[in-house]
């Protein structure tokens, strides 16, 4: 099939697209960036939206940045700008781990790290590194900006408290200190299809104990985010594989999973914990 009808908008500035935006958004306006997620869905008529905002023209928005301690990425960066470190330390080295598990190598050419973060799926890699590092999301409209914190951003499935009218125009990730140690695991089928589970996790150690422990779950609730519970029992413990075993048991515990016709909740909960055990693991080595 081909998309229904619509009016295309190409904005060079941030200023015009909030402006196109606020128009077009009351009839079904959509922003336009990497479009891996939105095209697809349009062709199937799923969607048939009667705007197009495409922002691919606005060059602050393709830009990386560290500032103030905080990695900031602008809503046209591609996933494939992540191949290799985009900054020092243990973030770009996690960023980098990451990216190699999102879809396939055509698709992180094109899709684009805040598009991801705005689709909101539950099995979306950055989301879940978003919601783990309590990052932020910034979002732009003709009431001016306001900057969402990720355990706020996330309200369900594909869900997220963005207002029609707004354009999200980074993702701010913090700095890690120098000694944190990270992890990620995911599961799918396949390889490049939606994943089932994953988890990233982070730490540091102090005297020979786990501090500032950080685990967080995606594909398996309708949102990602992070596990208390896990991140309790990491805390003041050694890196050992009785704390780790018993860190992904209480993640499993902990979760509410989604289930389907492929998979059942206890499948997806076993997952969970094994994928954390893992991510653990590899922080670990």
């Amino acid at each position: 099939m081909k998309p229904a009808i619509f009016r295309y908008h190409a904005p060079k500035t941030l200023h015009e697209a909030v402006a196109v935006l606020a128009d077009v958004a009351p009839d079904d306006g959509r922003v336009l960036a990497g479009g891996q997620s939105l095209v697809p869905i349009m062709a199937f008529r799923l969607a048939k939206p009667a705007h197009l905002v495409d922002i691919n023209g606005i060059k602050e928005l393709a830009q990386i940045t560290a500032v103030d301690g905080k990695l900031r990425i602008g809503a046209c960066v591609r996933h494939a700008a992540f191949y290799e470190p985009v900054c020092d330390g243990p973030l770009g080295k996690l960023l980098a781990t990451v990216v190699r598990s999102i879809a396939h190598h055509p698709i992180r050419t094109r899709g684009t790290f805040c598009g991801s973060v705005a689709h909101a799926d539950p099995a979306s890699e950055w989301c879940t590194v978003v919601a783990t590092l309590d990052g932020e999301v910034a979002a732009q409209s003709k009431r001016g900006q306001r900057i969402i914190a990720a355990k706020d951003y996330f309200a369900g499935i594909m869900t997220t408290v963005l207002e029609e009218d707004e354009l999200l125009t980074e993702v701010r990730l913090p700095l890690l200190p120098a000694d944190t140690r990270v992890g990620f695991q995911e599961f799918s089928r396949r390889a490049g299809d939606f994943a089932l589970s994953m988890a990233v996790v982070t730490y540091r150690i102090e005297n020979g104990k786990m501090a500032d422990a950080r685990v967080g779950i995606g594909g398996a609730e309708p949102y990602a985010r992070r596990i208390v519970e896990a991140e309790a029992a990491l805390d003041g413990k050694a890196p050992d594989a009785e704390t780790f075993q018993a860190a992904a048991v209480a993640a499993a515990a902990a979760i509410d999973p989604l289930e389907d016709f492929n998979t059942s909740a206890e499948y997806r909960r076993d997952l969970v914990r094994a994928m954390t055990r893992r991510a653990l693991d590899s922080a670990a080595a």
